[in-house]
């Protein structure tokens, strides 16, 4: 990294740093610094960071019906299941006045599609659906380049039609973050920023989060599997895999009390990985962080999993349901052969960004709670200062707070006088 950087920055800075010298520059030159950081970064020389309508809409044609249909699939599953996703409005009358609160959508939110390794149109379905169930005014959506053609692959940009965002902006990297949070002359700031990507993406929403909503800092993927001893090594091997073929900070790890199950998913590993287009990627990985781990008991390895609170947690065990209320950390759990991680990657319905990191212990997947805001109504009258008044009065005065005990005081004084003159 520090290598890289010093080609990059002349200097050998971390990260960090370097992140910090990128949006500075964004914020000071707008589009000139993202077209230089891009040409810098990505090789690519751009003339128009907007990519035009006519360009998005042509995009679905140029993919293939099998693309297109299968894009529409998932788009139709991720509505569906957001959907469901309660996010009301309410309003409690009762003789003290009103309470409640008011849902609002956030007005604008800008979505991070990665497009490094390999072009990632699930990820955009997976961010700009749920905010445009929730009713977001303006979502926007930046990716890189591509080397050989300067603008987004045709498969990203046709899911940006099937999703139907309002606009697509050719930028990637901490340049695109800092695009979105600042506003350039071209790419319009945003309220809210969403999605994965690289380090620099990721520290980049670190340091500009409390200028714009940040989703969260979703790392590298993730996947624990709890297998028993009737579980396939054959699926089993082929779900380790396809997380490990993801880049070489993804991590994959089996769980399992079967000593011997453990010893055929080994053995699967190794002749799958033969078989693979990805398979130098795969084998870094488990060279690093994949693995298998022979647990005491079943429970033993649930146990291991809640510590671990994996971005997915995969139960390849006889009656998974039985093991549900077992599960406390986790972005997505997954029941069963048959309900593999990858149909989560894609067509399921729930979001596949999902928190990483152990920060499952705390953190949700995207969902349309993300892209809505709660304010608060309080509508209360005299019964309510009466009730709840004096309370109010003695914590402020507690905590020093004169003024705020005086404005309780002066009108708890004044309808006492009213009720005394009636």
């Amino acid at each position: 990294m520090l290598d890289a950087n010093e080609r990059i920055f002349g200097q050998r800075i971390g990260p960090d740093e370097g992140v910090r010298r990128i949006l500075a520059d964004v914020r000071a030159r707008g589009d000139a610094a993202v077209h230089d950081w891009t040409l810098k970064l990505d090789g690519v020389r751009q003339d128009d960071l907007r990519v035009d309508p006519e360009t998005v809409l042509r995009s679905s044609a140029e993919v293939g019906p099998d693309v297109y249909d299968a894009l529409v699939l998932a788009a139709e599953r991720i509505e569906r299941f957001h959907s469901r996703q309660p996010s009301q409005s309410w309003i409690q009358n009762d003789e003290e006045g009103t309470v409640g609160q008011l849902v609002r959508p956030i007005d604008s939110v800008g979505i991070y599609v990665p497009g490094g390794t390999a072009p990632l149109p699930s990820t955009l379905l997976m961010t700009a659906i749920p905010a445009r169930v929730a009713n977001v005014r303006e979502i926007i959506v930046v990716t890189p380049p591509q080397r050989e053609t300067g603008m987004p692959s045709s498969v990203t940009l046709a899911a940006a039609a099937v999703a139907r965002v309002d606009a697509v902006y050719t930028a990637g990297g901490a340049q695109a973050i800092a695009a979105l949070a600042f506003g350039t002359e071209t790419i319009p700031a945003v309220d809210k920023i969403c999605g994965p990507g690289s380090l620099f993406v990721t520290l980049a929403k670190r340091q500009l989060y409390g200028l714009v909503g940040i989703d969260g800092l979703p790392g590298p993927t993730e996947t624990v599997i709890v297998a028993d001893g009737a579980a396939d090594p054959e699926l089993a091997a082929s779900d380790l895999l396809a997380q490990a073929e993801h880049d070489v900070l993804a991590s994959a790890v089996l769980l399992t009390p079967s000593r011997t199950l453990a010893q055929k998913v080994q053995a699967a590993v190794h002749a799958q990985l033969e078989e693979l287009e990805r398979a130098s990627i795969a084998g870094a990985t488990f060279a690093r962080s994949a693995g298998i781990v022979v647990t005491e008991t079943l429970p033993h390895a649930l146990s291991l999993a809640n510590e671990y609170a994996p971005e997915h947690l995969c139960l390849l065990v006889e009656d998974p349901w039985r093991w549900v209320d077992h599960v406390q950390n986790a972005g997505g759990l997954f029941l069963g052969e048959r309900s593999f991680e990858v149909l989560g990657d894609y067509t399921a319905g729930p979001s596949h960004v999902m928190p990483t990191g152990g920060t499952a212990r705390f953190a949700s997947p995207v969902n349309v709670t993300d892209f809505v805001k709660l304010i608060s109504i309080i509508g209360l009258n005299e019964n309510a200062l009466e009730a709840i008044g004096p309370a109010a009065e003695t914590l402020a005065r507690t905590e020093g707070l004169g003024g705020h005990a005086a404005a309780v005081r002066r009108r708890l004084d004044s309808q006492s006088q009213r009720e005394d003159q009636l």
